[in-house]
Parts: structure tokens; C-alpha cells; sequence
């Protein structure tokens, strides 16, 4: 173990600018050095001095399309160290506060979210409830894996049964827990997590309104995932007060809402 590279790498990740602009990366997106600065609050040359260490270390990776240059995280390990981060940095409550609720405040951001490349928030969790109770997936420990089940389960949100179950020559597990930030439970994630998402967001079910890591049901997604999930878990998933759906225009579906 290389204790000088783990203080570099903390270090890396622990300068608030640096930290501001791995954050805004964590929904998947590749961004640029200007809109990237923007984030960090710093000027563009500075921003693309903290973006070449950051790719130097192997926490960002350069991609060029003609002139244009983006920058994305390097991998889904490095999502899943920022999401540990901010899971501790949201348990030190100030001393005077006396009741902590975890997570972001944003009731949006507390519905639905991208993390990194799959589903977290009340969905994700939901989503993730489903299978396991279908016995599509099983979770040992920080491990997962996909059973035979799986494919027929998701049949049911139109994903192909041989998907489900492909082998890939990736290193990333297929399947793996994921400690959700603001429900402190499991929601999936690895290859499988990955390709729920991305069918939801082909689809139309969850719309990604820009600057944002939420993510928002589209009606035909409501009732999707409503139908899929079953009446019951879909209620917990927008069981906000009816703060959820003023964000999302002011009411759910006509033929959705059996739920409130």
C-alpha cells in the first residue's frame, strides 16, 4: 500500500474547487474546462490546471471530439468514493442541530437521481426492492449478482432477457449494492444498474432536465413504473406530501395518482 499516493489522492479530491467540479461529473456527463470553471467558482485557466491533476491522477479522463474537449469521471469506482464521501460528510451535523436528515434537501433530487450512471433516490431503492423480492438479484455483503431470474423480472420494464443476463469482457461487476445517500439503503448498481437507467432515460419514463442530477418521471414513465413496481412501492416512491408533484408540473397523471 502506497500511503503517499492515498494522501495525493485525497489531497486531489479534498480542494474545494477540485471537489466542486468531481461533483458535478457524478451524474455520468462529460463536461468542459469552461463549464467545469463555472462550476468551481475559478477562472478558466486555473480550472484546467485542477482538471490536468485530476486526469493525471486517474480520477478524470480527457475526451476529445474535434476541437472540443470534455471531461468525465474516469470510472464507476470513482463515483462510488464520491458517493462515499458525501454519505460521510452528511452524518457531521452541526452540534446544534438535533434531528439530521440525511441527504439533499432537494425533494427532486430525494425522489430520482443519476449516481454516476444508475438510478438512486426513492426510485432507485424501489427498483432495486423489486428485484431482489423477484429473486432477479441477490446481494451479499458489498457484493451482487444477477440470478436466473432475471431476465423473465425484466421482461416486465422491457429489457431484452439475454441483456439481462449477458456476460461482458468489462472488469465492472454486473451487479452490485450501492449504500443510496438519502435513503440509507441499497439501490443497484454496476452493469445492470447502468442499463436500467439508460433504457428509462431511451424510453422517455425519466426525463434529465439540464444542470441537475435529478431525474423526473415522464407521465408515461408514472404509469411504466408505476405498473411494474406495483401500486403499493410506487406510492412509497412519491410519498413526499405532494411536494413532488409541484415540482413536476403540479400533479401526477390522470390515472396515476392511486397512490396519494
Amino acid at each position: 500500500m502506497n500511503t503517499n499516493q492515498i494522501a495525493h489522492i485525497a489531497a486531489l479530491v479534498g480542494e474545494p474547487a477540485r471537489t466542486a467540479m468531481l461533483l458535478a461529473l457524478l451524474d455520468g456527463r462529460a463536461l468542459t474546462a469552461h463549464e467545469l470553471a463555472n462550476v468551481g467558482n475559478i477562472t478558466p485557466a486555473t480550472a484546467s490546471r485542477h482538471l490536468g491533476l485530476l486526469v493525471d491522477a486517474g480520477l478524470l479522463r480527457l475526451e476529445r471530439q474535434g476541437r472540443h474537449r470534455y471531461h468525465r469521471l474516469a470510472s464507476a469506482e470513482v463515483a462510488h468514493v464520491l458517493e462515499g464521501i458525501i454519505q460521510l460528510a452528511a452524518q457531521q451535523a452541526p452540534a446544534t442541530r438535533r434531528v439530521m436528515v440525511p441527504g439533499p434537501r432537494d425533494e427532486a433530487m430525494r425522489l430520482a437521481r443519476t449516481c454516476y450512471d444508475h438510478i438512486a433516490g426513492r426510485l432507485g431503492v424501489a427498483i432495486t426492492e423489486r428485484l431482489l423480492a423477484d429473486g432477479a438479484i441477490a446481494f451479499d455483503g458489498e457484493a451482487g449478482h444477477v440470478t436466473d431470474r432475471a431476465g423473465e423480472v425484466l421482461k416486465g420494464l422491457g429489457l431484452d432477457a439475454a441483456a439481462a443476463s449477458a456476460t461482458s469482457p468489462s472488469k465492472r461487476p454486473h451487479c452490485r449494492p450501492c449504500l443510496d445517500w438519502s435513503e440509507r439503503r441499497m439501490h443497484v448498481a454496476g452493469r445492470l444498474g447502468a442499463m436500467i437507467c439508460a433504457h428509462c432515460l431511451h424510453t422517455g419514463w425519466l426525463l434529465r432536465p439540464s444542470g441537475t442530477r435529478a431525474l423526473q418521471p415522464s407521465p408515461a414513465g408514472v404509469v411504466a413504473l408505476r405498473d411494474w413496481l406495483g401500486v403499493a412501492q410506487w406510492g412509497a416512491v412519491v410519498d413526499d406530501g405532494g411536494v413532488g408533484r409541484a415540482r413536476h408540473g403540479g400533479d401526477w397523471p390522470r390515472g396515476a395518482r392511486g397512490l396519494h
